[in-house]
């Protein structure tokens, strides 16, 4: 192809923006509680993905606080297994864009290698390139970049967040629109398939909290394999001495 009618990369404008809140930080052992997309067709947002999801365990006081999501709200929510088909359907073959993506993106990829669903997606990080073109500014946080643009945000609610980034994007584009740095990105994170509890595991855990009559905040049910040791581990160590 001549030089002179190569095609010209730009800034994407078509992409899903991605938000999650989560009972924790690590996705190998804390789960998803909502679940916040937005589609962005030509710089707009033209359709929205919003569930809560529930973790089948119960939230720590902390998460409550920060969210405003509490247990009630989650007692009659879908588990992940019947929300992430719907959520990557949803995605398609879109761009992942985030404020830190690799987060969000970590915990779909864990929930994803479970069910024995490919998901593999490049991705665009608004928090790097607020990092990359805002340098002075003493926070990069998404609630501190929404005021310093003006951007209305409800912080800490899933797809009030995705939307909220969708703004931060379009402005940084419009802002700094150096080319090279919206060029999505491979997104990598490696994780292992964890099979759900056995039944031999939940017998025995079943025994364990009738034995010593615990009062547990997680359904044995929806444990995985690796859950289910840990727990019982943990058990044991505690108990074991009597």
């Amino acid at each position: 192809m001549p030089k002179d009618i190569m095609p010209k990369s730009k800034i994407p404008d078509n992409f899903t923006v991605i938000d999650l809140e989560t009972t924790g930080l690590n996705p190998k052992t804390e789960k998803i509680i909502e679940i916040g997309a937005v589609r962005v067709r030509d710089g707009v947002v033209t359709e929205q993905f919003t569930t809560l999801v529930n973790p089948g365990r119960k939230l720590e006081e902390r998460i409550i606080e920060l969210t405003g999501i509490c247990d009630k709200d989650l007692e009659a929510a879908p588990y992940i297994e019947e929300v992430l088909p719907n959520l990557i359907a949803f995605i398609g073959e879109d761009i992942l864009v985030g404020h830190r993506v690799l987060f969000d993106f970590s915990f779909i990829k864990k929930a994803a290698a479970n069910m024995n669903i490919p998901f593999e997606k490049k991705g665009i990080d608004t928090l790097k390139l607020a990092r990359r073109f805002l340098p002075e500014l003493q926070s990069k946080r998404l609630p501190f970049l929404c005021e310093y643009y003006g951007i209305p945000l409800q912080a800490h609610r899933a797809v009030e967040d995705a939307g909220a980034t969708a703004a931060l994007y379009q402005k940084l584009a419009e802002a700094f629109p150096q080319k090279d740095a919206y060029q999505p990105i491979p997104l990598i994170y490696k994780v292992k398939k964890e099979g759900p509890i056995t039944p031999k595991q939940k017998e025995r855990l079943y025994k364990l909290i009738e034995q010593h009559k615990l009062i547990v905040d997680y359904e044995v049910d929806k444990l995985t394999k690796n859950e289910a040791s840990r727990i019982t581990d943990k058990i044991l160590s505690v108990y074991d001495r009597y």
